[in-house]
């Protein structure tokens, strides 16, 4: 091939080679980039704490002397709580005393109060419902003899994902076994239980 000829081959060839050039570099992993993602991430929501995920759940609360064991559950099987359902919460109490020299204990009063919540904002709370005793000084929950009750969660916001149940128990205590002068003692306890959506 003439001299000639070879350059003007190689002149030709030569915007090829730079342009074939241009595209080569390193891999995207070994330059320390990280490649950008290709779709948008989905958020995750954030489990719903659930206290009665098994539809019961037990508790142990201490007032002074007295220590409550609390028993909860729902008839309702918890993937039928839904907002707009109504929500059955039973509940069963025996409390002992320490030191034990043979007074009662009596319950006067069971609270339960509905606060539903949403992932974002707390909602407003339903109105209170009450078990006042009907006989004087209470109804008698010491150990063997126990207190039973059925409170209903009624309807709550569509948004709610969740209802947190504030339970307050006033108890009074005779200070001797014969007396007819009480102590009053307060417990108080949270449950809360997801909502099926």
């Amino acid at each position: 091939m003439k001299a000639a000829h070879r350059i003007a081959v190689i002149g030709a060839l030569g915007p090829l080679l730079a342009v074939a050039l241009l595209g080569c570099g390193p891999a995207p992993w070994e330059d320390g980039s990280t490649p950008a993602p290709t779709g948008s991430a989905s958020v995750i929501p954030t489990p719903v704490p659930n206290d009665m995920s098994s539809g019961a759940t037990q508790r142990t609360l201490v007032a002074g002397a007295v220590t409550a064991t609390v028993d909860y559950w729902s008839t309702l099987s918890m993937d039928k709580w839904t907002a707009e359902a109504l929500k059955p919460v039973s509940l069963s109490m025996l409390t002992t005393i320490e030191p034990s020299d043979g007074q009662k204990v009596y319950l006067q009063r069971a609270t339960m109060t509905v606060i539903p919540s949403s992932p974002t904002e707390t909602l407003a709370a339903l109105e209170p419902q009450v078990d006042a005793a009907t006989v004087s000084p209470g109804y008698l929950v010491l150990s063997p003899y126990s207190y039973s009750q059925t409170f209903t969660v009624g309807p709550v916001p569509a948004e709610a994902t969740y209802v947190t149940l504030q339970f307050t128990y006033d108890f009074l205590v005779q200070t001797t076994p014969t007396s007819s002068e009480y102590a009053k003692q307060t417990a108080t306890d949270t449950v809360t239980v997801a909502l099926a959506r």
